[in-house]
């Protein structure tokens, strides 16, 4: 299904959000939850990633980038 594009090894932590910014880094901000605000986007790896159009890419279990093609148009 999905397709490792980048191994970063990235160790999670809880209360983060993990995901890929525009310009193809690894970044992480802050969960809100209950009264605490969150945001506060820092990069994590610089990874340049391209994207391609039609894949949904995201950080797996690993802690790589992976991408997985999107299903779009199905009835």
């Amino acid at each position: 299904m999905a397709e490792k594009v980048v191994k970063c090894g990235i160790k999670k932590e809880k209360g983060y959000l993990y995901y890929l910014d525009k310009n193809g880094n690894v970044a992480r901000s802050k969960m809100a939850r209950g009264g605490q605000k969150g945001g506060g986007a820092t990069v994590i790896n610089k990874c340049g990633v391209k994207r391609e159009e039609g894949y949904l890419y995201f950080i797996d279990k690993d802690g790589d980038v992976s991408r997985a093609k999107m299903a779009r148009g199905r009835k």
